[in-house]
């Protein structure tokens, strides 16, 4: 099997990299729907309107997202529907592991309830 070429590895890092700040996330989210301009994400997010930018711009240089400007304001979509597959994966992935440590903390009460209640007859 043949390497990885560093840049190849970098660029998938990077893209992943992108995905690993919160605020982006919460971003890439809100423009699930459709396109918002940069006040209705600043609202949103109950941030300031540098940081929405700051991460617009990154999403934006990444080819995430795409610009359209109305007059004085900027619209931003998602130009790339995989991004949420993947995010759908990855939160199916993370609840099913949730529902698999939920039902041994629910086994280990049943135990423990058990125990208890046959100690008091």
């Amino acid at each position: 099997m043949e390497p990885v070429p560093i840049d190849v590895v970098q660029q998938v890092a990077a893209y992943f990299g992108i995905l690993s700040e919160p605020m982006r996330l919460k971003i890439l989210n809100l423009l699930r729907d459709g396109e918002k301009c940069v006040q209705d994400l600043v609202e949103a997010t109950a941030t300031s309107q540098a940081n929405v930018s700051k991460h617009l711009k990154v999403m934006m240089q990444a080819g995430m997202l795409s610009r359209r400007a109305e007059g004085t304001a900027a619209y931003y979509s998602v130009t790339d529907d995989l991004t949420y597959e993947l995010c759908t994966l990855v939160c199916d992935r993370l609840a099913t592991r949730i529902e698999q440590q939920a039902q041994s903390f629910r086994s280990f009460s049943l135990a423990s309830s058990h125990i208890n209640g046959h100690g008091k007859g």
